[in-house]
């Protein structure tokens, strides 16, 4: 299982980033997937998840600013992250939620 996540980079407050993940080796459409960061000195926290169907969930810190979605057909996973805040600086990861499978990560930098 490979698990590569692509997309940061360094962006003024207000700004938007898209991030992507592509999958692979598993069967991607069957599981729920998931978007979790980890800022310096704080632990992972789980952003946003899309289940095999389709349905979303967000926590509050990123609620209408940040959408995940999948593509079942290209196995890709992607967050698009609009208004953006220093306080969403951090390393973001995708991730099957119920495999305890981290792959690499990709930065974001939020200046203000």
């Amino acid at each position: 299982v490979q698990l590569q996540a692509y997309g940061g980079g360094l962006v003024q407050a207000g700004g938007s980033l898209r991030l992507s993940c592509k999958a692979i080796g598993l069967n991607f459409k069957i599981y729920d997937m998931g978007w979790y960061r980890q800022a310096p000195g704080k632990e992972r926290e789980l952003v946003a998840r899309v289940t095999s169907s389709g349905s979303t969930d967000y926590d509050d810190s990123v609620k209408g600013r940040f959408t995940i979605s999948r593509d079942n057909a290209r196995r890709t996973l992607s967050l698009q992250m609009n208004s953006l805040k220093p306080e969403d600086t951090a390393i973001y990861y995708c991730k099957i939620i119920s495999i305890d499978y981290w792959g690499q990560g990709t930065q974001v930098t939020v200046s203000s």
